[in-house]
């Protein structure tokens, strides 16, 4: 069996695994596999076919995860509307008390919500930022 042939089925395994782990990592690994076969069939030496298939699926890693590292990362869990269907919604606040929080009627119960930190709250309707536990933070319409 050719040295290309062995090359490229362990880059076709490495692709099998990844989709069975979900591990993304692995199909850079899958790119470096695929560098060595392309070299293999160029006439590359064994040596320059393992250090393709070292330089660039490693490289491949580490500029996928400074990729990853410098895409923002999105609300989290408590202001994600994927997983809380009330982020988004609005509720009427009709009288804030002294501690900054209030209580309204949403969704057939009552909910004790409060402002972010430093708005000065007032009476109106509101939207639902997140959820933090049982309350709500809102923000002013």
């Amino acid at each position: 069996m050719a040295e290309s042939t062995i090359w490229w089925l362990m880059a076709g395994s490495a692709v099998a695994v990844e989709l069975v782990t979900g591990t993304f990592y692995l199909l850079m690994l899958a790119i470096g596999l695929a560098s060595a076969a392309l070299a293999a069939h160029l006439g590359a030496s064994i040596t320059f076919q393992f250090l393709s298939a070292a330089v660039v699926g490693g490289a491949a890693i580490v500029g996928w995860h400074l990729l990853r590292g410098r895409r923002p990362q999105g609300p989290g869990s408590a202001a994600n509307p994927d997983l809380h269907l009330d982020v988004g919604e609005t509720v009427q606040v009709d009288h804030w008390q002294a501690d900054g929080t209030a209580s309204v009627h949403y969704r057939g119960a009552n909910w004790t919500v409060f402002h972010r930190p430093g708005v000065m709250p007032a009476p109106g309707v509101h939207r639902v930022a997140e959820v933090v536990g049982s309350r709500l933070m809102v923000d002013r319409v």
